[in-house]
């Protein structure tokens, strides 16, 4: 093979037509020099020429070198204790005194590779792990106390071992020309991916250097077994396993959900300690059961002390009724209870925050609850329920139900089967609102922006008939919008938009200036909805709130921030309005749209009525409608186009309204299950029956026969199998199963299982955060669904976490496939024998130099003749 190659070979091409060139210059040349100096420039040019194409071309010199490049590859994840760093400091600090000629660059890794560099590592800032507390181990050295606490941007690096991804960065880090390779410091306890692999397909040797695990004082619970599902009631057990380096004493806790069930001391010798504790669960679908040690003696980190297992319950259907008065609707959770549906009341603060808490039911029923009294992480996790879990959801009326609540283009108004705006009656009165928005620098940001967006859902929800303006003010009053009619949305909306922040905060000109503009309408209803974030200047706040209170105007308040409570709680409350306290920007646009349709007076019709039966259904079998009492009133609503409605009203608004919303089902009853409207339902024989119908049809179905679930954890990684049969015994082959898996962060992934076996389906999915994982597990054939099952998992500390000795097996399985070393000597790291690297040299320098002091010469050539200088010599017989 010639020592020669092309990095850019097309190029030579060139060479063709710049010859024909030179050739034609050549022959139409009208210099009269000789022939013989013309050929020699012609020569020259070409060779001039030939140099530059060659430059163009890339040519390169292979020659052989025996020059090494070492990546040395640090483990720096959260296994790697303080021996260990000095071991391997000691390690890199000799490698690199011993490396000659030989070039050397270093790469820390943990669940991510880091920065590559040529300079030495530097372990003295590298963070503790020790986090403070009182279990933490008191002998600290000077340096770990001194060292600054972990970011979460390290506690992300260090999360984890991926010695392939290292393996694999550090591969393409070595330039051409050498002799490469890769040292590996670590404890070989990898967390991700399958390093034995990635080693056996590198073409570079990967040597190993075991670094030593942890040597401080340890203690971690290593394992919580629980069954998968029990039936409601039945005894079982949970197992836990702990695991310490050393002996020590400690109290176990055992926790279901919130509940301290088990609080034992218990002693703890080297190695691992198994206990065992009965448990049952009654009343929960899910049970989480956390095993936390404390009160140790010596112990380093904390993060692994606790551990969780999930357990599914088979029993009686479970319904949550969240009501504001949970008092009022104890006749819905008894007339449940006695069809054998269990049934928990709670106020809207016991609403679940977490997909685990939701879980526990089958149902959700929400009962004259406001959308302020729910956060907007609440509405996202009961859409997520109903939407990727299947879970049901019913809203009864009332006068804080659906727009009364402040529903209007919220999460929970999205999954309902009917809309919260509706065609106000022309009998209805006529209103005109006036919105007051602080646009003071304080409201920059998010506030103001959801102050616009709740101004322009307030607007949407106005009648054609009503009138509505807007103001904004900082240290003054400006008229963002004229009052006119509400039937002009889009041009208040688009001038609602142009609000931008100001200066400071004056309130009382704007109160004023809404004074005046209310005065010069002649609607029956007015009313000024005012929101602010901050003081305001001083004025007769009170005495205007009075004068409007007079004038039969009445004033609603919003406080966002550091506004002044007690002051607008005053305005309110002369003006015969409500306060409103938004925590959170977010919960505005619910508040202006509660605001918004009760001022209004036209979301409630209370004139009783009759149900009529609109659409025949089995959930309303063998009930006698015609027979059923009147209800005393309703909340106004309009159905969406693809729901079902089943009641309605004699005024043909819908009363019972129903759809499938995901996988899950929701439905509307905007008539109320209590004594304001329901009043002579509840004594009516029919009313237990109606609603464990309507329960019923809308719940979660759930039926774990004839299907097994298997599910298990290793390496961030779950796997879950699926055995099914059909009603006769038979491997259900063929079948559709499809995994919805709802990870703690509540992002979304759709798996598909596939059959590995007669009746057996198994898939896998990533669960690299920390927390609860909801799967729902649909099972169809012929597109027919036959099963759904829910499940979860619970995911603890990382595994990296987990006590554990160097896995030298492992390490020594890589150097040995990849043809590198075990544990070798620094002064060893370079003694390849017999290896060598073509590295490859750029000629082009050369090259040029060559063709500029060739063009020197050819310029002579085509300047001086050289006849006239140096002439031939003369001989003739006449002068001899």
């Amino acid at each position: 093979m010639l020592p020669f190659e092309f990095t850019r070979p097309a190029m030579l091409i060139l060479i063709v037509p710049i010859g024909c060139v030179l050739a034609y210059w050549f022959i139409r040349s009208l210099s009269d020099f000789p022939r013989s100096q013309r050929i020699v420039s012609l020569v020259m040019r070409s060779i001039i020429a030939l140099l530059l194409v060659l430059s163009l071309a890339g040519l390169t010199w292979l020659h052989r070198a025996s020059d090494q490049y070492v990546v040395f590859v640090v483990d720096q994840s959260q296994s790697i204790g303080e021996n260990a760093q000095k071991q391997a400091q000691e390690f890199l600090k000799s490698a690199t005194e011993s490396k000659g000629r030989h070039e050397v660059a270093f790469m820390p890794f943990g669940a991510k590779s880091g920065k590559v560099q040529t300079e030495p590592l530097d372990f003295g800032d590298r963070p503790t792990l020790v986090e403070p507390g009182p279990q933490s181990n008191k002998k600290e050295s000077k340096d770990s106390a001194a060292a600054p606490p972990l970011t979460s941007e390290q506690k992300a690096l260090r999360d984890g071992t991926d010695l392939s991804t290292a393996i694999e960065t550090a591969a393409g880090f070595i330039p051409p020309g050498y002799v490469p390779q890769i040292v590996v410091l670590s404890d070989g306890n990898e967390t991700a991916r399958d390093v034995l692999s990635t080693a056996s397909r590198s073409r570079i040797p990967v040597s190993t250097v075991v670094l030593p695990s942890r040597t401080e004082p340890e203690v971690q619970v290593s394992q919580v077994n629980v069954p998968a599902e029990v039936r409601e009631g039945e005894p079982f057990f949970v197992d836990v396993a702990v695991y310490s380096n050393h002996d020590d004493e400690g109290l176990i806790e055992v926790f279901r959900g919130d509940h301290k069930v088990v609080s034992e001391k218990k002693s703890f010798k080297a190695g691992e300690n198994r206990f065992r504790f009965q448990q049952s669960v009654e009343r929960d679908r899910m049970a989480a059961f956390k095993v936390r040690v404390s009160g140790l003696q010596q112990d380093t980190l904390l993060d692994n002390n606790a551990e969780a297992g999930l357990v599914y319950t088979a029993g009686k259907p479970r319904v949550l009724i969240i009501e504001s008065d949970p008092n009022l609707i104890r006749e819905l959770a008894y007339a449940l209870e006695d069809e054998g549906i269990q049934a928990d009341v709670r106020p809207p603060q016991g609403m679940p925050d977490t997909l685990a808490g939701l879980q526990n039911y089958e149902l959700l029923i929400l009962s004259n609850v406001p959308a302020t009294a729910l956060t907007q992480q609440q509405m996202e996790i009961a859409r997520t329920y109903v939407q990727e879990l299947g879970g049901g959801f019913i809203m009864l009326g009332g006068e804080q139900s659906f727009g009364l609540g402040g529903y209007y283009k919220s999460a929970l108004e999205e999954i309902l089967p009917v809309r919260s705006d509706f065609e106000k009656e022309k009998e209805k009165p006529s209103l005109a609102m006036v919105l007051i928005i602080d646009r003071s620098g304080s409201m920059q940001g998010d506030p103001l922006e959801m102050a616009k967006t709740a101004a322009q859902s307030a607007v949407e929800l106005l009648g054609n008939r009503d009138q509505v303006a807007v103001l904004a003010f900082d240290d003054q009053p400006y008229v963002i919008s004229e009052m006119q009619s509400a039937a002009n949305k889009g041009k208040i909306s688009d001038e609602i938009s142009r609000i931008e922040p100001g200066g400071g905060t004056s309130m009382f000109p704007s109160m004023e200036q809404a004074f005046e503009i209310l005065s010069g309408t002649s609607a029956k209803l007015k009313h000024v909805i005012m929101l602010t974030d901050g003081q305001s200047n001083p004025g007769d706040f009170e005495g205007m709130a009075q004068q409007m209170a007079s004038a039969r105007m009445t004033v609603s308040t919003v406080a966002l921030g550091g506004a002044d409570t007690e002051l607008l709680e005053s305005i309110a409350k002369i003006g015969k309005g409500r306060y409103h306290l938004a925590e959170d920007p977010s919960q505005v646009p619910q508040i202006f749209a509660k605001e918004t349709i009760t001022a209004s007076k036209s979301a409630i019709d209370e004139q009783p009525f009759v149900p009529q039966v609109i659409r025949a259904t089995k959930a309303l079998a063998e009930i006698d409608m015609e027979s059923s009492p009147f209800l005393l009133g309703y909340v106004m609503t309009r159905p969406k186009p693809t729901s079902e409605v089943i009641l309605a009203t004699e005024k043909g608004d819908p009363l019972l309204a129903w759809w499938r919303y995901g996988l899950g089902m929701t439905a509307a009853f905007t008539s109320d299950a209590k004594s304001r409207w329901a009043a002579e339902w509840l004594t009516w024989p029919g009313y237990g029956k109606f609603w464990t119908q309507v329960v019923r049809q809308t719940m979660r179905k759930s039926e774990s026969k004839g299907i097994q679930i298997a599910m298990e954890r290793r390496d961030r990684t779950a796997t879950l199998s699926v055995d099914a049969v059909s009603d006769v015994g038979q491997f259900l082959n063929n079948a559709q199963i499809e995994l919805t898996v709802i990870n703690p962060l509540l992002q979304r992934q759709k798996v598909t299982l596939q059959q590995t076996a007669p009746g057996r389906y198994t898939s896998s999915f990533p669960t690299e955060q920390s927390g609860a994982y909801n799967v729902e597990i649909g099972l169809k054939q012929n597109e027919q669904v036959l099963q759904r099952q829910s499940r979860g998992l619970m995911v603890g500390y990382s595994d990296e976490l987990r006590i554990q000795p160097s896995n030298e097996k492992l390490l020594e399985n890589v150097a040995a496939v990849s043809g590198g070393k075990f544990n070798p000597q620094p002064k060893d790291i370079y003694q390849q024998p017999g290896k060598w690297a073509l590295r490859p040299t750029p000629l082009w320098p050369t090259l040029l130099t060559l063709a500029a002091i060739l063009l020197i010469l050819d310029v002579a050539l085509r300047r001086i003749e050289f006849a006239l200088h140096f002439p031939a010599r003369k001989t003739t017989a006449a002068g001899r």
